[in-house]
């Protein structure tokens, strides 16, 4: 089984290639959670977030929510932000003139990335601003459905292998995705 894995892991594309090939637009950027079994002291592992072991994976579409790209396997713990940032798609995005949309995790990166305006302390937003982030929300909603198609595959939603193995099965997964 795992070189049934490892073979489709090696036909998945890098980031650049997908973004070459699929010409987008914009893309979506999000990040979730792979749970995964415990392997001794895991505690880079842990998402304080969702209260579960896991790997923290970097999920790229397009305009329509198509998955382009899944990222390597980061420790659960690791923020979305940083992830991103360890992965150089931000900047790969820019140099390929990508604009990139996604969550307010990703508030700071870089002003190639577009996302949700924060409530000012103490005030509410103005209408302009409220309407503006509705509208944000609305595009990135394709994002929310390729994570939940990649959730589809049972072995992100409880994975009984070593965190190391998330990443091949990633890949393996991306090539599966990217052939249907």
């Amino acid at each position: 089984m795992a070189a049934v894995v490892d073979l489709l892991a090696d036909r998945a594309p890098g980031l650049l290639r997908a973004l070459r090939e699929a010409d987008p637009e914009y893309v979506l950027l999000d990040g979730t959670l792979a749970e995964c079994d415990r392997v001794g002291d895991s505690r880079a592992d842990f998402s304080h977030k969702h209260r579960r072991h896991g790997v923290n994976l970097q999920v790229v579409t397009d305009p329509a929510g198509r998955l382009l790209w899944i990222s390597p396997a980061l420790p659960g713990r690791a923020h979305d932000l940083t992830a991103a940032r360890t992965h150089r798609i931000i900047r790969i995005c820019e140099r390929q003139g990508v604009p990139v949309l996604a969550d307010r995790a990703y508030m700071g990166a870089d002003p190639w990335v577009t996302t949700a305006l924060r409530r000012p302390p103490g005030r509410d937003l103005t209408p302009t601003q409220q309407t503006v982030s509705r509208a944000l929300s609305a595009a990135r909603a394709p994002v929310e459905r390729g994570v939940a198609r990649l959730k589809s595959w049972r072995i992100f939603r409880r994975a009984r292998c070593s965190p190391n193995r998330m990443t091949s099965i990633a890949a393996a997964v991306l090539t599966l995705e990217r052939q249907r």
